[in-house]
């Protein structure tokens, strides 16, 4: 499991707090953030244990970060 990063959980404050203070605001760009960086904080873990990437195997994982087809 990937360890949550400081700001993973400064952002899942601030998502918590907006919540219930503010319950009718907007909160689709926090979460949109907080996404982000749990995607980030997880690839750091995993790039961290797994051997070294091809430069073809780095492109395919980008081009899924970029929203294309895994190919």
């Amino acid at each position: 499991m990937a360890t949550a990063s400081p700001e993973r959980l400064t952002l899942a404050g601030k998502l918590a707090n907006t919540k219930r203070h503010y319950p009718n605001q907007d909160t689709t760009e926090i979460e949109r953030e907080l996404a982000a960086v749990k995607i980030a904080d997880y690839i750091r873990s995993i790039v961290a244990e797994a051997p070294p990437l091809r430069e073809d195997q780095r492109e395919r994982l980008a081009n899924l970060l970029r929203g294309g087809a895994d190919r």
